[in-house]
C-alpha cells in the first residue's frame, strides 16, 4: 500500500472562521483549535474546512472498508478493467504475491478478451489507485476508528496520514506538531 498526501488547504481559513466564534485574535487560534479539535458536537466543525487530497494504491479489500466513509469524501479511481487489460499482470499489481498459476490464468483470460471472467477471478489483493479528497474531520474519525484495526493496511493508512499531515496534532491526540 502506498499513500502520498498531495495537497492540503484551508488551515488558515478554518482558523479565521474559528476567530469569528470566539471574537479572538487570530494569533491565539492554533491554541484554541488544539483544545477544540477532539471535543466533537460541533466544537470541532472548523476541521471540515481543512481539505486534503491523498494519492493511494491499496488492495480492493481495503477499498471496500474505506468506502464506509462516504460523507465528506470524494474519490477518483483507476478503472479495474482498463488497468488490468492495459498490459500483462505482474506480481507487483497485487498487495501480496498470488500463485503463479493463477497469474498465468488471469493473463490468459485477458489475452483472450474474456474481461468479465478475468475480473471475476481477480483476487481482492489487486491494487487499485485512487485520488481521494477528504477533510480533517473525516480523517480524525477514520484514525480514531481504525488505528487499532486488525487489517494492517488501516494501520499503514493511519501512520502515513499522521506522518505526512501538516497539522497531525488536530488528527490524533498523541501526534506532535
Amino acid at each position: 500500500m502506498n499513500l502520498l498526501i498531495l495537497e492540503e488547504h484551508g488551515y488558515s481559513a478554518a482558523l479565521l472562521g474559528l476567530c469569528l466564534s470566539y471574537n479572538q485574535n487570530p494569533d491565539r487560534m492554533p491554541e484554541v483549535a488544539k483544545k477544540l479539535c477532539f471535543k466533537g458536537d460541533g466544537h470541532n466543525k472548523f476541521l471540515e474546512s481543512i481539505v486534503v487530497w491523498i494519492d493511494m494504491d491499496a488492495p480492493r479489500y481495503f477499498w471496500l472498508q474505506f468506502d464506509t466513509y462516504r460523507v465528506g469524501v470524494s474519490k477518483q479511481s483507476e478503472s479495474t478493467m482498463h488497468t488490468m487489460t492495459s498490459r500483462p499482470l505482474q506480481q507487483t499489481d497485487f498487495e501480496y504475491p498470488i500463485p503463479e498459476a493463477h497469474l498465468q490464468h488471469l493473463n490468459a483470460l485477458i489475452a483472450e478478451g474474456q474481461w468479465q471472467a478475468a475480473k471475476r477471478d481477480l483476487p481482492e489483493s489487486f491494487l487499485q489507485r485512487r485520488i481521494v479528497c477528504l477533510n480533517y474531520m473525516v480523517l480524525q474519525r477514520m484514525i480514531r476508528q481504525r488505528e487499532s484495526h486488525r487489517l494492517a493496511e488501516w494501520r499503514a493508512f493511519v501512520n502515513g496520514v499522521l506522518r505526512q499531515a501538516e497539522h497531525s496534532e488536530l488528527l490524533h491526540e498523541g501526534a506532535s506538531e
